[in-house]
């Protein structure tokens, strides 16, 4: 693997990390929504991403940071599911319109919590692959 995406699983991981600092803080409500440091969260890690793969001139950095972003992703949804409680002050998100009490409570947690949980998988991988082709198109750039 470290050869087709010129990255170790190591810093793989420790990439994903790095982006993923902001979700505890986030869920907890350390940060506040829309702050200059919540901005920051979001933002600086992305640019390391792509700092890194650049610096590193991995052989396709679309496929080494949509791993990346897959990383991320699953590490978005763990947290998010071992900090749900916290996160919703004891009051999950509910199923509503036609659905509103038309389950019981458990198999309504576990459709919200799975949806949740695939939300945040298809949010780091979509993150991964903006900054991939943000990347690719630099390294291209750069050749030419």
């Amino acid at each position: 693997m470290h050869r087709k995406l010129g990255l170790s699983v190591p810093i793989i991981v420790l990439l994903a990390a790095i982006a993923a600092i902001r979700v505890p803080l986030h869920d907890l409500g350390l940060v506040l929504e829309g702050s200059v440091f919540a901005g920051l969260l979001v933002f600086v890690p992305l640019a390391i991403w792509l700092v890194v793969v650049l610096r590193r001139q991995v052989p396709n950095p679309f496929l080494a940071l949509t791993v990346i972003g897959l990383t991320y992703g699953v590490m978005l949804a763990v947290i998010h599911q071992l900090l749900w409680t916290a996160a919703f002050d004891g009051s999950p998100p509910r199923l509503g319109g036609n659905l509103e009490g038309a389950l019981t409570p458990g198999l309504e947690a576990l459709i919200v919590r799975g949806f949740a949980f695939f939300s945040s998988l298809v949010t780091g991988t979509v993150l991964g692959a903006i900054v991939g082709a943000s990347a690719w198109a630099i390294q291209r750039t750069r050749r030419t």
